[in-house]
């Protein structure tokens, strides 16, 4: 099969300036789709299994608000930082990209930091992953999530390499692009998270 054009399709933003890249860009937002179905699935196994404690902790002993709101602010000022980065990178400025970029990823460490953190405090606890049926929910869904920022997180440190190297192509940028979008699919996500997760678990 002939390989896509390169040719340019457009005089809007560079990602977008090939028609491989903008079928590609198309294509991640399919595959966001499927992740969309994913965490939905996910989050009604969490709900139905929500009071199932088999006398163990519940939500409300658990979940400290501090914590979870800390988390929160971090990744969600991850996503403005993110779109930054992105706006940044539509000026051709490689050193705004990498500074913004930059600052995201150590907010997403702060985030994954204190999640590892969370996860081995229950655990040390007795409050496992095969400690009830509410536990499990809670361990797969949420960690699903972290697992989720972890990759992003390995992929816009490539991506960021990738730019190092070779400036803003129409490559590289479509590559921060979908990092981009990746990233704030994992922001609007965690929101869910947050609100039935942490929010409906102090107050149930």
């Amino acid at each position: 099969m002939a390989a896509i054009s390169e040719k340019a399709t457009s005089s809007g933003p560079l990602e977008y300036s090939t028609e491989e890249g903008s079928l590609k860009i198309f294509g991640f937002w399919i595959f966001l789709g499927a992740e969309i179905v994913l965490f939905a699935t996910l989050f009604a196994t969490y709900l139905v299994l929500h009071g199932q404690t088999a006398g163990g902790p519940t939500s409300k002993e658990l979940f400290e608000v501090r914590d979870f709101m800390i988390e929160t602010l971090l990744l969600l000022t991850s996503s403005f930082t993110c779109g930054l980065a992105v706006l940044e990178m539509r000026k051709g400025n490689k050193k705004g990209y990498m500074a913004w970029m930059a600052i995201t990823l150590l907010l997403g460490l702060g985030f994954l930091g204190m999640e590892i953190r969370e996860f081995v405090t229950y655990v040390s606890e007795g409050a496992g992953l095969s400690r009830s049926a509410f536990l499990s929910g809670f361990f797969i869904l949420v960690g699903t999530h972290g697992a989720h920022v972890s990759l992003g997180v390995l992929w816009i440190l490539c991506v960021m390499a990738q730019i190092a190297k070779r400036g803003f192509t129409p490559m590289t940028a479509r590559k921060a692009f979908i990092t981009g979008l990746y990233w704030h699919f994992l922001d609007v996500v965690w929101i869910f998270i947050f609100t039935a997760v942490y929010l409906t678990g102090v107050v149930t």
